[in-house]
C-alpha cells in the first residue's frame, strides 16, 4: 500500500523534522522504499542526510514551481531504499511565487503523483507554519502526521493545526485524514509529560502512538553527522524508539 504522509506541526521546536528523518530512515530499514521530501527552506532533512543544502543544483524549490520534474531532484542517500528530494534557503521566496499562480494548491501533488507507484512510502517534511507550502503538502498527502511537544501549550497549537487539516479535506483534499499524534522529547519522570499526554487522550479523537520519542542526546547530535539515528547509534533509546514508530505506523494500512 502507498502512502504519501505529511509530518506538519506549525510550531517550531517539536522534533518535527527529526521525526522527519528518522521515520522515513526507519520505514526504509524495513525494507520499504521511500522518498523523503524536504519541504522546509531551512533545510535541515537535507544536512540531517548527509548532504551540502547549499550545493543543490535542483530542490523542491524547483519541483514546487516546475523548473524541474520531481524526479529530476532525487538523490540517493546511503541507505539503498531512501531517497530524498532536497531542500534550501531558495525555498523560501517560494510561497510569494506561489501567491501568484494558478492552482497554487496543487502544485506539489501533481509533481509527486507520478512517482507514487516507485515508492511504498513517500514523506513529507513542512515547515513550521501553515503557508502554502504546507497546503501543498496536505494537498498531496493521504495523511498527515503531527509530533508534539510534551508542553503546556501543546494542546492549543495542536487545535489549530486539526482546523487547517479540516478545511483542506473540505476544500481541496477530501480524502486527507489525521495519521496521528506522536509525543517528542518525552521525559516519563515528569508530571507535565504525563498530563500532556493524557491531555490529548481524554480530549481529541485522534489516533495517539504508543512509541513516545525520549528527550535523548545521541537523537540531537546525530544531524550534525549527516546520519539518521539508526546509523549513528542503533542501540541508543532514541533509535529504539523511532524503530518501534516506524513498525506501528507501517501496521497503520487500514488508515
Amino acid at each position: 500500500m502507498n502512502r504519501i504522509i505529511a509530518i506538519t506541526n506549525q510550531k517550531g521546536g517539536v522534533g518535527k523534522t527529526t521525526t522527519a528523518i528518522n521515520l522515513a530512515a526507519c520505514i526504509a530499514n524495513e525494507g520499504h522504499k521511500t522518498l523523503l521530501i524536504d519541504l522546509d527552506p531551512q533545510g535541515n532533512a537535507t544536512s540531517g542526510l548527509g548532504f551540502d543544502k547549499n550545493d543543490q543544483e535542483k530542490t523542491s524549490y524547483d519541483v514546487v514551481l516546475g523548473h524541474c520534474k520531481a524526479e529530476e531532484a532525487i538523490l540517493h542517500t546511503n541507505s539503498k531504499k531512501l531517497d530524498l528530494i532536497p531542500s534550501n534557503v531558495d525555498l523560501s521566496g517560494a510561497e510569494v511565487e506561489l501567491a501568484e499562480m494558478e492552482i497554487k494548491q496543487y502544485l506539489l501533488k501533481a509533481q509527486i503523483l507520478v512517482l507514487k507507484d516507485e515508492y511504498e512510502y513517500i514523506i513529507i517534511d513542512c515547515p513550521p507554519s501553515l503557508g502554502l507550502l504546507t497546503v501543498n503538502a496536505l494537498t498531496a498527502a493521504d495523511t498527515a502526521l503531527v509530533p508534539i511537544q510534551c508542553e503546556y501549550f501543546a494542546l492549543e497549537g495542536l487545535s489549530q493545526l486539526i482546523q487547517t487539516v479540516d478545511m483542506i479535506r473540505e476544500a481541496l483534499n477530501p480524502e486527507l485524514k489525521i495519521e496521528g499524534i506522536v509525543f517528542t522529547m518525552f521525559d516519563i519522570r515528569t508530571r507535565l509529560a504525563n498530563d500532556v499526554v493524557n491531555n490529548v487522550r481524554e480530549n481529541l479523537q485522534l489516533h495517539v502512538y504508543k512509541t513516545a520519542i525520549p528527550r535523548n542526546v545521541r537523537l540531537a547530535e546525530a544531524p550534525s553527522y549527516g546520519m539518521p539515528i539508526i546509523d549513528y547509534d542503533y542501540r541508543c533509546s532514541g533509535s529504539r524508539a523511532y524503530r518501534k514508530l516506524a513498525k506501528e505506523v507501517i501496521k497503520r494500512e487500514d488508515i
